[in-house]
């Protein structure tokens, strides 16, 4: 399949293989940088990366699809903002503005580095950074990384 056709038909694509996975648990469906090791060449630091979002974690991890499957979605962090944790009182709250804040978007992102089995990047929505639509949409920063 050539790129332009494999861009116009990752959606569809990403949404049957979402599909394919209801019922399972989706702790971690994001496999393109393995559970030890380095990351792929190309999500090295300063690298471009854009796709859909196949799956938000908490309020600032989520899966953007690189290809069809699971192999091909990078697990990332939000460089720009450090969510409060999931388990705290505001987490839910958002991982939901997350949600809705991405839902159907692609995001366009920036790695900055590797972090365990995820790369922190820096992603914008329309030109405008992630981490910004949070802070607009009232998530008060307050994670670890903070």
């Amino acid at each position: 399949m050539s790129g332009r056709r494999l861009r116009r038909a990752l959606p569809l694509l990403v949404s049957t293989a979402l599909l394919g996975q209801a019922g399972k648990a989706l702790a971690d469906p994001c496999k393109a940088i393995p559970d030890r090791g380095p990351a792929p060449s190309y999500l090295r630091p300063g690298s471009a990366f854009s796709g859909p979002v196949t799956y938000v974690g908490d309020g600032d991890s989520l899966c953007v699809a690189l290809g069809p499957t699971p192999d091909r979605w990078v697990e990332m962090r939000l460089a720009d903002f450090h969510a409060p944790e999931l388990k705290s009182p505001q987490g839910p709250t958002a991982r939901r503005t997350l949600d809705r804040v991405t839902a159907g978007q692609t995001l366009h992102c920036v790695a900055q580095k590797q972090s365990y089995d995820r790369v922190a990047a820096t992603c914008r929505v329309g030109g405008v950074s992630v981490g910004d639509l949070m802070r607009r949409a009232g998530v008060a920063e307050g994670g670890r990384g903070r």
